[in-house]
């Protein structure tokens, strides 16, 4: 059994923010992290991936995204909604779900903008036990050089809408990165340059801010690549994005990854027949070998997955690591919790039965989808 089943919240440990002592965590703190200041974030970081099995609701879709989910959960979609009804349709989803949210298995709910800061929907969460976080990435444009593939904005006034978020409750951030990947020339080394670049000031911006960050480099599997191409490109794209981390001097005991699973694209002819086992150590291979010791826990994105292959696949990799022995050469036994960060692969069921009216039908169908998510989150599902 991998040491991460007993893993314990740094917030139980006695800290201290005096320097000197070869005991102390904050001995070795870069100039710009107040010792405060990287307490906070450390302990919020654990917090997000402990006790093991608990993961993150994902709820920053843009407007027009959600607007879309619902008119196709609704069935109707030449429905016509005033805009004040479509935004009060949109607070009244998330208001539903968040009042209900189960906490044994939810530590945390990513925000879109409107509904921190105008919806103010941060209390709702922290008043429950759990830490609420926002959307810092904007959105993308492509890439001059590579057209194709895309850029993520956002940077120019990031600390100013962080602080903001702050001020409104959040305690973490994520930024988005897609990657397009196939068999031959995506990406390009310009896109992977570009997006671990944005991602790395990303996480030093949130860390000034006062807010965890979380890099999401989601790699693409709708084109043609093998398994072997997609573990190449998440190890290539995740190393890149710690090497900047470390020239930007982001403290990585206050961060997390919110990375995509490796697995063969869609128009790969070994896609129907590979076995999530295969998916699994894959995963645990990529974060063994590109994820530094420090960074305190890993959430996995839904994406485009259905409800039961998220599950499958986050259940395969969490087995890969309780089952490896002790002398195994990836030292999967050091891995952090390896836990969620699903919005369709946890909203989906419960969004079908909301706008149909049934609020309770709605919550139990949620609470199902995160139990389902907490046991996988511990190689249990």
């Amino acid at each position: 059994m991998s040491s991460n089943a007993t893993n314990t919240p740094c917030s139980t440990f006695p800290l201290q923010v005096t320097t000197g002592s070869a005991a102390d965590l904050y001995s070795y703190l870069y100039p710009h992290h107040p010792p405060a200041v990287a307490k906070l974030l450390i302990e919020t970081a654990q917090a997000l991936v402990n006790p093991r099995g608990k993961g993150i609701y994902a709820t920053d879709e843009t407007i027009d995204d959600i607007e879309s989910r619902l008119a196709s959960a609704e069935g109707i979609v030449g429905k016509l909604y005033t805009n004040a009804e479509k935004r009060d349709r949109r607070r009244r989803f998330r208001q539903c779900l968040y009042e209900s949210l189960p906490t044994d298995y939810i530590s945390g709910v990513i925000l879109y903008h409107e509904t921190l800061l105008d919806f103010q929907m941060g209390p709702i969460l922290s008043n429950r036990g759990i830490i609420p976080g926002v959307r810092a990435d904007t959105n993308a444009h492509p890439l001059p050089i590579s057209p194709s593939e895309p850029a993520t904005q956002g940077l120019d006034d990031l600390l100013p809408r962080l602080r903001a978020a702050a001020r409104a409750g959040a305690r973490f951030s994520k930024w988005r990165a897609p990657i397009l990947c196939n068999s031959s020339t995506l990406p390009t080394q310009a896109a992977l340059e570009a997006q671990a670049e944005s991602l790395a000031r990303f996480a030093a911006i949130s860390q000034q801010a006062g807010l965890v960050p979380i890099v999401e480099p989601d790699v693409d599997f709708a084109e043609d690549a093998n398994l072997q191409r997609s573990v190449e490109i998440h190890v290539k794209i995740i190393t890149m994005i710690y090497a900047r981390c470390a020239a930007y001097g982001v403290l990585l005991e206050g961060s997390l990854i919110k990375p995509s699973f490796p697995q063969p694209g869609l128009k790969h002819a070994s896609r129907p027949n590979t076995p999530v086992e295969a998916i699994g150590l894959a995963t645990a291979t990529v974060l063994a070998r590109s994820v530094p010791v420090a960074v305190a826990g890993v959430v996995f994105l839904s994406g485009g997955l259905s409800d039961s292959d998220c599950v499958q696949y986050l259940n395969a990799v969490n087995v890969v690591v309780n089952n490896a022995p002790s002398n195994s050469p990836l030292c999967l036994s050091r891995l952090p919790n390896l836990s969620f960060s699903f919005g369709r692969g946890l909203q989906g069921s419960a969004m079908q039965k909301w706008v149909r009216g049934d609020e309770d039908g709605a919550k139990a169908a949620f609470e199902e989808r995160a139990k389902a998510c907490f046991s996988a989150a511990r190689g249990e599902a």
